[in-house]
């Protein structure tokens, strides 16, 4: 069995062909690119492409395949050097009387994520384009991936904008049938301490993923697995938690880093202390409600975890630690492989030889969850403080 490291939401921008996929992603997130970077310069061994039902990233797949570059894992995936890549979609739905949310799925090879597409054609106004309109009830949404063997993952289950309980419900059970869930992605803005405060979530796997726009931004958060190898059905597997395989832990951003952590005023933009409260700069009670505010209004317990649920760890990514640009960790990807080495094995002994004392005391800091970071919101991260600290937060501390 292995240990592997993976990111399940990352975006492309464009096809090599410069078709555009996702208007909001980078020019440069083009499959080969994306596997090429998770594969090299961040040491994943597997990640999610959930633009991967549109026609012409099909056709640039299949090119690959046929050329030698890629081959299909007889276990379900493309395998490119040391990484398999899950073939995947987010769409957008809404029921009536919901606000939009998006829904991720997963297929275990090429030709089943094709024949979803054609279905998606028929229900979808631009099947060429990332996270488009669902014309369906999202339990039609449900059974068809679950037809073609697929797995059905909400997405960001908490931002404020285009998410289950962030602007569709209180309750996913209102909305989804929940035995038809494999998991539930948490978001940039939550945790484990912070979604284990509702209890229809107890059944559920959760994941963490970078939902990627650019290539630096892979691997911002991942997930850690035990596996006998990486492919579709290994990660079937972890989620059901069959023949030992499982979680081993989720890597993510402290939640007040995240940009949608703490409510905020739609008028002035000014972070607020809570929600449903008159903004004290401007007066308006237009807000955006942050995730923090969101969990606690919908809460029905006191953070509970199931026995089986691994630990979340904060993750710092190199470039939120303080000192640390493009240049440096270039400096240290040449030197010690990739990210994933960087951020979990090397020395610090070592990362200080390569750079110097202080940078490698931040790393250090960063592993031991030992740096102080300035709550996000609004569209706008929160960053970590360069101030020393002296001791360890606990979680309650944080939230």
């Amino acid at each position: 069995m292995n240990r592997i490291f993976a990111d399940l939401h990352i975006h492309l921008g464009r096809t090599e062909s410069n078709l555009p996929v996702k208007i909001t992603a980078a020019r440069n997130m083009t499959f080969h690119h994306v596997v090429q970077e998770a594969s090299g310069n961040k040491g994943l061994s597997m990640i999610g492409i959930i633009d991967a039902h549109s026609p012409p990233v099909q056709e640039e797949i299949q090119a690959g395949i046929t050329q030698g570059i890629y081959q299909e894992h007889p276990n379900g995936g493309i395998i490119y050097q040391n990484t398999v890549c899950l073939l995947g979609v987010e769409v957008e739905c809404r029921e009536p009387n919901t606000g939009p949310f998006h829904m991720l799925a997963y297929f275990p090879t090429l030709e089943a994520i094709k024949q979803f597409t054609a279905w998606l054609q028929l229900h979808m106004k631009n099947v060429q384009l990332s996270t488009q309109r669902l014309y369906q009830p999202v339990l039609a949404f449900m059974k068809k991936v679950k037809s073609l063997q697929g797995l059905v993952v909400p997405a960001h289950i908490f931002t404020p904008f285009k998410s289950l309980y962030g602007s569709a419900t209180t309750s996913i059970r209102n909305l989804l049938d929940i035995s038809l869930l494999d998991a539930v992605e948490l978001g940039l803005s939550a945790d484990t301490y912070m979604a284990d405060q509702i209890s229809e979530l107890a059944t559920l796997p959760f994941l963490t993923n970078s939902d990627a726009h650019s290539l630096p931004k892979i691997g911002r958060e991942y997930n850690e697995f035990l596996v006998e190898e990486p492919s579709f059905q290994e990660f079937t597997h972890v989620l059901k938690q069959k023949r030992d395989r499982k979680i081993v832990a989720n890597y993510g951003l402290n939640p007040r880093l995240g940009k949608y952590y703490q409510t905020f005023c739609l008028v002035c933009e000014l972070q607020k202390e809570k929600a449903k409260q008159t903004c004290p700069a401007c007066g308006s009670i237009k807000e955006v409600t942050g995730v923090k505010d969101r969990i606690a209004m919908i809460k029905d317990q006191p953070s509970t975890s199931p026995n089986n649920r691994p630990s979340y760890i904060h993750q710092i990514p190199l470039d939120f630690i303080p000192k640390v640009g493009n240049k440096t960790i270039s400096k240290l990807i040449s030197h010690f492989g990739s990210e994933m080495n960087i951020l979990h094995h090397a020395p610090i002994e070592e990362i200080a030889k390569v750079t110097n004392e202080t940078l490698a005391n931040y790393i250090d800091r960063a592993r031991k969850n030992n740096l102080i970071v300035e709550k996000g919101g609004g569209g706008t991260y929160g960053k970590v403080i360069s101030s020393p600290v002296t001791r360890r937060l606990s979680c309650q501390e944080y939230h």
